[in-house]
């Protein structure tokens, strides 16, 4: 599969602000809610943790391998 293929069976960063999602099967929950800088291949977004409130940054391939949260 060339990138081009790749790419586009992937979400767009920006589409996955506002959705929620857990780290792991039993994580914490959080909340996607904005996208950060490019880091390589990859980009950062910017995700708020329920529990506390805290912002941090993940990678947008993390996200990826997290489970959507309902």
């Amino acid at each position: 599969m060339d990138q081009r293929t790749e790419s586009k069976l992937l979400p767009q960063p920006r589409s996955l602000i506002g959705t929620w999602r857990r780290f792991g099967v039993t994580g914490p929950v959080y909340e996607i809610v904005g996208v950060g800088q490019i880091v390589g291949d990859d980009c950062l977004m910017r995700v708020r943790l329920v529990e506390t409130g805290e912002e941090v940054d993940y990678r947008f391939t993390d996200i990826l391998d997290d489970p959507r949260e309902q």
